[in-house]
């Protein structure tokens, strides 16, 4: 077959680097548009079943459906036949089909190098049953195809709940105001209606999230908030914590703190383990709202982005759960294989989360959703007599209970004959693709595959889990091939609510999921390292979340496309603010002098006591510009993704407190970020057309200073773009609207006062100990507790009170943190003052040593000593003992060794230290000049402790008549070869103190601080 010479098109879905075209196949197409022909022509024969899918996955689909049928025909026209295969013929996202794959110029069998006779006596099995559905699914865009038939999503059915009956009630001492009554009015009447999907149009500060709790109480139906990074999470399940006291109000995040996915790269044959650290804190809090769902009315779960990738499913999940009442029979050891069968441990000392303890007829139980609360089952026979809640550190009795129900402590755990028959299919899976890796002679993924793949199934058989085991949900779930994985979707109960927070960044997180997972999980089944139904394990696939959603709320100040067309370009619009303020006025000024400019403007804010945020384009940037403000005295840090999670909670947290004056950044300063101290915004190069400089961007960026009512916006640019003009309308819009219901209302503008939470506020970072410096025990610097950043001073005094307060408690611990959080601060503030000595000072406060060499010359004259020397004047430490007198005199005073010792305040010394020629030989035979000269106490500390002998300088031997190395201590000796080497460093791990984990975690860390010179 001919090769053509012109170059080969661009990949189309998932197909491997392309190689040059082919010529003469008897297709008319390439295989993806082949294969989405054949989809057009079998959806065209069926109107009435198109017309089905379309009312099920929405109407934007229909439009989109056949402008891909249009464009399938037009391309089937104009291509001719072509492939892409790699260097092995394997093309993971074409057809699989042997006949097509040979006409097209591949492998028959991908991944196998044999001719298309030997391809029709392999047996057919489920080895490429994965690739080939995901492969149809990826390319027709139609997730509602499965296998030729229409899919529906997976609704299983839900136990009975034992907690129901609840109502959501709501407690706040604020009203609706402003545009919430008409928001929530217009979202619960879309809600009664009927639609699938709403949007609320909400600028910064104008309570959104109000407005989602004022809407779930008023439906009564729970709900699944949405949000796009566990900060925002955090931020939404404390406010809906003080929303719904009394409901079930859960949190479900990603449980890793640090997550490195299994991955295979082939080009450099690098394997990459997978390395993950588990939080056990959000760990039981996705149990608790797992049980939540399936056992209360009233829950309210707060998620982010990861609840579309897959969990156990609902059915072995409630499958796997008993209940036991006083008064019940039963056998004590069934109890504890039953107990072991659900993944708890036993324990009989180490007692924690997930186990339980036996003790005589007493079975101590440690629930998975449970954080402080215990139970005790106390057994009369094979009676249950009691069942007594109580607290598992001090032992203390809480209750007593009537019955509970257990649930297991894993989301993955599977009834043993469920468990058999996962394993019955994995063995057949592995045997089928043996055949196949042995029969295209590719012996070491075979025996790579055989290796990993027995060792899990021992562990399935003896321990009912092992290492990766979500990487066999399709056996243990029993979904066909192609099929998503179960997820948090199908625990939600029909009737609930999903509010997507911060929409126009959320919705796209959604859609980004699947396709790097897909071709990661491909490469590693390819190699051998994962049997192909791995990809099974996956997130949802977009249309595939839209199938699934229940009725939606996109929340969000800047809609994206999606969210207005699902919802017909209707929204509900919540512009004015319950405090009367207006959005900030913008000013579009010239970007040839916007940093001298800025500082100008930086100073006028800083002079009223507000904070500014300033923002740019790159790193190097935000760096260069945060030096050049620093050197003008102005009080500044950076802020961008190079900065650790933690450092930058605890940056906004200094600016609110007035630790500095500017916050340099380039996206961070968007969404979320509530800071009402907050007077100007600058944007700099806002005439650079791009992601950072889009209509949304400057939308959210000027929406920072909406919270303060002397707040204002300064775009610098040369030329007024589309997105600044489109921004700058909007912001015009809302601001007439605001001025007029304030006008109208008689409402005067008032500040936003938001506390300062501390980070021990945040569920994601609970773990790390911080001091508590909320304000709650603390007077006279905050009204009712709140911290509201103004005077650092004030707050530095309020902190040094509580200290004092805790040494007189005795209570040292809460002390010590609050004395480490007052130096911290000083630290801080030190940093940023443009003072010389504040500058030492700071440094010496935050355990930077400082080299003694450049302390000994700071204190020279500014000519040095007179005969040309480096070394330092002796201080006068007694006066007897005084310097030469060319000596200059110093403000410090140390002393030397001759004046350290008994007999030192003598006036003559009792002692007589021997110098180093009278050490080691006769002191009565002449020394000659030494080869040694003795180092001062300035040497022997930070400075170098060996320095050249100034003078004459011992001739050195001839390297080329020896090998060995020469040191005078050894000259004269017999030269010997005991063997001995130096020690060497063993590697991280083998033989050393460190934990490897630790370091590479120390590794990853960009180490940058936000502060200028760091």
């Amino acid at each position: 077959m001919a090769k053509s010479p012109k170059k080969s098109p661009a990949p189309n879905g998932f197909e491997e680097a392309p190689q040059s075209s082919f010529e003469g196949a008897p297709l008319s197409g390439s295989v993806a548009d082949w294969v989405k022909q054949l989809e057009a022509d079998a959806e065209a024969s069926g109107v009435e079943s198109q017309r089905e899918i379309a009312s099920k996955a929405g109407k934007h689909r229909k439009a989109v459906e056949n402008q891909a049928r249009k464009h399938s025909e037009a391309v089937s026209v104009n291509k001719k036949a072509t492939a892409s295969k790699t260097a092995r013929g394997v093309s993971i996202g074409g057809s699989t089909d042997p006949k097509t794959r040979a006409a097209a110029g591949l492998n028959p069998v991908a991944g196998l190098d044999i001719s298309l006779e030997d391809a029709g006596n392999i047996s057919p099995g489920g080895v490429t049953a994965t690739v080939e559905a995901l492969s149809k699914l990826i390319e027709s865009g139609n997730p509602l195809h499965k296998n030729g038939k229409i899919w529906t999503p997976h609704r299983p059915a839900r136990p009975d709940k034992s907690e129901g009956g609840i109502r959501i009630l709501m407690k706040s001492d604020y009203e609706p105001a402003g545009d919430q009554p008409t928001a929530i009015r217009d979202l619960v009447e879309g809600l009664e209606n009927g639609d699938r999907s709403q949007v609320l149009l909400g600028v910064t500060g104008s309570g959104k999230t109000f407005t989602m709790a004022k809407v779930i109480e008023a439906t009564q139906r729970p709900a699944v908030i949405l949000a796009p990074n566990k900060t925002l999470a955090a931020q939404l399940y404390s406010e809906f914590k003080n929303f719904f006291p009394d409901n079930a109000v859960e949190y479900f995040v990603s449980y890793y703190d640090y997550y490195q996915p299994e991955a295979y790269v082939p080009r450099s044959d690098t394997y990459i383990e997978k390395e993950s650290s588990i939080n056990e804190q959000i760990d039981r809090m996705r149990h608790s709202a797992t049980r939540s769902l399936l056992e209360r009315d009233d829950c309210i779960i707060v998620a982010s982005v990861s609840c579309i990738y897959g969990i156990g499913s609902v059915e072995t999940y409630t499958a796997m759960t008993f209940q036991m009442s006083v008064g019940d029979r039963l056998d004590q050891r069934q109890l504890l294989a039953d107990l072991v069968a659900q993944q708890y441990k036993r324990r009989d000392m180490d007692f924690t989360r997930g186990s339980f303890r036996v003790r005589g007829d007493t079975i101590e139980l440690f629930p998975a959703h449970l954080e402080d609360a215990a139970w005790r089952i106390s057994m009369f026979g094979d009676e249950i007599d009691a069942i007594t809640e109580f607290d598992p550190l001090t032992g203390q009795k809480v209750g007593d209970l009537k019955s509970v129900k257990i649930y297991a402590n894993s989301h993955y755990v599977t009834p043993r004959p469920t468990l058999n028959g996962a394993i019955k299919s994995i063995k057949e899976e592995l045997r089928l693709r043996l055949a196949e890796l042995e029969k295209a002679g590719r012996l070491l993924e075979a025996q790579r595959l055989e290796q990993r793949t027995r060792y899990d199934i021992e562990m399935l058989e003896a321990t009912g889990s092992c290492q990766g085991i979500e990487n066999y949900s399709r056996y243990l779930t029993g979904r066909d091939p192609g099929d998503p994985p179960p997820t948090l979707f199908e625990y939600i109960p029909d009737n609930a609510l999903v509010f997507i927070d911060e929409s126009h960044v959320t919705v796209p997180q959604i859609g980004g999921m699947y396709r790097g997972d897909f071709r990661r999980k491909a490469t590693l089944a390819e190699y051998g390292f994962r049997l192909p139904s791995c990809m099974d394990n996956r997130p949802l696939r977009f249309e595939e979340w839209d199938a699934m959603r229940p009725d939606t709320i996109a929340v969000s100040a800047t809609p994206g496309s999606w969210e207005m067309e699902q919802s017909g370009g209707v929204f509900a619009e919540q512009v004015i603010r319950p405090t009367g303020l207006i959005d900030p006025p913008v000013e579009v000024r010239s970007a040839r002098t916007q940093v001298d400019d800025v500082l100008g403007e930086i100073r006028e804010t800083a002079a009223k006591g507000y904070r500014t945020l300033c923002t740019v384009l790159t790193k190097r940037m935000a760096e260069d510009l945060t030096e050049y403000l620093h050197e003008q005295g102005v009080r500044v840090r950076y802020m961008h993704s190079d900065i650790d999670t933690l450092e930058r909670i605890e940056i906004i947290r200094d600016l609110r407190l007035g630790a500095f004056d500017v916050l340099v950044g380039i996206n961070l300063l968007r969404e979320g970020l509530d800071i009402p101290e907050c007077g100007f915004v600058a944007i700099l190069d806002a005439d650079k057309e791009g992601f950072l400089r889009s209509e949304t961007s400057l939308i959210q960026t000027i929406g920072r200073a909406a919270r303060n009512v002397d707040g204002k916006v300064i775009l610098y640019a040369d030329q007024v773009t589309g997105s600044m003009q489109r921004a700058m309308d909007e912001t015009a819009r809302r601001r007439e609207k605001q001025m007029a219901y304030n006008l109208e209302n008689g409402i005067t503008p008032e500040s936003v006062k938001a506390k300062i939470s501390d980070i021990l506020d945040s569920v994601y970072e609970r773990d790390h100990v911080r001091a508590d410096i909320s304000g709650v025990s603390g007077k006279g610097f905050a009204d009712g507790g709140n911290l509201v950043g103004n005077n650092l001073q004030a707050h530095l005094n309020a902190l040094e009170k509580s200290m004092r307060d805790a040494a007189a408690d005795l209570d040292f611990e809460k002390a010590a943190r609050l004395r480490d959080e007052i130096k911290r601060l000083k630290a801080a503030e030190l940093a940023v003052m443009d003072d010389p000595m504040a500058r030492e000072e700071s440094k010496a406060m935050e355990g930077i040593k400082r080299n003694a060499k450049a302390t000994r010359e700071s204190l020279l004259p500014a000519g040095g000593p007179e005969d040309g020397s480096r070394q330092p004047a002796r201080p006068q430490s007694v006066p007897d003992r005084a310097a030469d007198e060319g000596a200059t005199p110093s403000y410090f005073s140390r002393p030397s060794l001759d004046d350290m010792g008994p007999g030192t305040d003598t006036t003559t010394p009792l002692f007589r230290k021997p110098d180093l020629d009278e050490m080691g030989r006769d002191p009565t035979t002449p020394a000659g000049k030494s080869l040694f000269r003795k180092n001062d106490l300035d040497e022997m500390t930070v400075g170098r402790t060996e320095k050249p002998v100034i003078g004459r300088v011992p001739e050195k031997p001839d390297a080329s008549k020896s090998t060995k190395r020469f040191s005078p201590l050894l000259e004269g000796q017999p030269e010997r070869d005991d063997g001995v080497r130096p020690v060497a460093r063993g590697r991280v791990g083998a033989g050393s103190y460190e934990e490897p984990g630790e370091q590479k975690r120390k590794g990853r860390t960009k180490g940058k601080t936000g502060r200028p010179g760091r």
